[in-house]
């Protein structure tokens, strides 16, 4: 064992406890020794913290930026790529902490999106989050901002009438978007379901980005069943992560061969609507790149040839 440096809290949440039995799901939130026994990577795949304005303001891509807005959630998942920061006991970040943030931003006029996360900004209390939100549409109205959150799916009693109506008041300026987290679709339940429809009832569109886990979802079926699931309830499959470089986390890994396998029967069965990207997010704040398989095999006389999905070949006129 090491140190417990790689170690997150454990907390599972009460929506969650039912589904423990299901292998699935338990790999998600149930601790294992290897966390410990990890070497590979670290706690900062992807540099965020040298890249960071404060603690909590990271401006890593040119156009884009994320506010931690806390470092709590209602579950800790064992593949979180953020370990440096979640659950820390760092806490809900203040008006000064927001001001500053909106400050920034006001001042990179470059900066079209934000992302809201975490930690989960709808552990937030109501009154802490209406705050944040008038603050920063107040400041930064043509920002379109990226509701970030795994709640829907661990913790979807937390979103309440008052919590809508917070959320409605605030729909000022550029929209909003709201980012969920299913990974398997054990996860979609009636009530999560129901949570992710107060948001489309406000016009706010979703999307989903799945982590790819090993013992999860490291097979097409489960992956198809999960993006024909999340159409048929309004939610667009956007990402498929493959996991970060991060400590604590390998036993949870897809090696990228599978995953691309995996993508590729994928896109077999799945529509454009269906089909998320394949997605790694390179370390050391390489930024995100798509993972594909190669349908143009070259050119033959001036002409690409090509292989279908299915395998066949056909050509295309240079």
């Amino acid at each position: 064992m090491g140190d417990g440096e790689n170690t997150l809290p454990i907390l599972v949440s009460e929506h969650i406890m039912p589904l423990l039995g299901i292998d699935a799901i338990r790999r998600q939130f149930v601790p294992s020794a290897k966390e410990n026994e990890d070497t590979v990577g670290t706690l900062d795949p992807l540099e965020e913290a040298s890249n960071s304005h404060e603690k909590r303001l990271i401006h890593r891509y040119h156009n884009r930026a994320a506010f931690l807005v806390t470092d709590r959630c209602f579950a800790y998942c064992r593949h979180c790529f953020r370990r440096r920061f979640t659950g820390k006991l760092i806490g809900e970040a203040g008006e000064e902490e927001i001001q500053s943030a909106a400050a920034y931003l006001r001042e990179h006029k470059e900066i079209k999106e934000v992302l809201l996360t975490g930690g989960d900004m709808f552990t937030l209390s109501d009154s802490h989050l209406d705050r944040l939100l008038s603050i920063l549409k107040s400041e930064c109205p043509d920002i379109i901002f990226r509701l970030c959150t795994r709640a829907v799916a661990t913790c979807p009693e937390r979103f309440t009438p008052s919590l809508f109506e917070v959320i409605r008041k605030n729909q000022t300026g550029a929209p909003f978007y709201l980012m969920t987290q299913f990974n398997h679709p054990a996860e979609l339940t009636r009530e999560s379901i129901k949570a992710v429809e107060g948001f489309l009832d406000l016009g706010i569109p979703a999307f989903n980005q799945t982590v790819l886990l090993n013992g999860v979802n490291d097979n097409a079926e489960t992956q198809i069943e999960l993006a024909n699931s999340l159409l048929r309830n309004r939610i667009k499959p956007y990402y498929l992560f493959q996991g970060d470089l991060v400590k604590g986390t390998r036993h949870l890994r897809v090696p990228i061969e599978r995953g691309l396998e995996i993508e590729k029967e994928m896109r077999k069965e799945l529509s454009g609507l269906g089909m998320p990207q394949y997605t790694i997010d390179l370390p050391e704040g390489g930024g995100k790149v798509i993972l594909t398989h190669d349908y143009m095999l070259g050119k033959e006389d001036g002409t690409y040839v090509f292989s279908t999905p299915d395998g066949g070949i056909r050509h295309y006129p240079g």
